[in-house]
């Protein structure tokens, strides 16, 4: 009688002592989309690809314009050898020259194409760069946040599984810290460098594989 007695105390105890470290734990949420996509730094980052992508855009126009060039005159030379009249030696003088223009239009688009992957890749491995680095800033200050709080769990309400369900449905009494964050973030931002209303939202950079 007096063993069952101890070990009901000892569970007891253990019941109870579960219970207070439970009742200690501090719990937060942050969305760290919207700290992202409201730092003023990934804002600026985002203006820079833009005028980086304007500046690509600009080249392949031009290298398109003249394409579009030696296509028109190519068609020009098509009609001139359509002409029954057009005596032969003539005729094979504007193949010949038709052959080569051909064959010029056809590696300065290839050239072209090369270009544009080549360049738009390397803008996005350093768009890619540039967001994590910017993410790992965010992290530091959520990591150094809790810390000064006293939270023992902060969780991420914008994550996302693989099904694109929240990974966080619900928390008791968690207190959300994206606001506070958010202003801690941007209390030194440039008026113009915060975004706008109406501006796309920079996304999340994806790790490639």
């Amino acid at each position: 009688m007096i063993r069952r007695f101890l070990i009901a105390t000892i569970v007891a105890t253990l019941t109870c002592a579960v219970s207070a470290q439970e009742a200690k734990l501090k719990i937060a949420t942050v969305d760290m989309q919207e700290l992202f996509k409201q730092y003023y730094r990934t804002n600026e980052a985002q203006k820079q690809i833009n005028v980086e992508r304007a500046r690509i855009q600009k080249d392949n126009n031009e290298r398109m314009a003249k394409i579009r060039d030696i296509e028109t005159a190519l068609g020009k030379l098509g009609k001139s050898l359509e002409d029954p009249t057009l005596a032969d030696s003539k005729k094979q003088a504007l193949y010949k020259d038709w052959q080569m223009q051909q064959q010029e239009g056809i590696a300065l688009d290839r050239e072209r194409r090369e270009f544009l992957q080549r360049r738009n890749q390397m803008l996005n491995e350093k768009m890619l760069q540039r967001m994590k680095g910017i993410l790992e800033e965010i992290r530091k200050l959520v990591e150094g946040h809790a810390k000064g709080e006293n939270f023992d769990y902060v969780f991420d309400k914008s994550g996302l599984s693989t099904s694109q369900v929240p990974f966080l449905l619900y928390t008791k009494d968690a207190t959300d810290i994206t606001a506070v964050l958010l202003k801690d973030l941007n209390k030194d931002a440039p008026a113009e460098s915060l975004p706008a209303a109406g501006d796309p939202a920079p996304e999340l950079p994806v790790p490639t594989p």
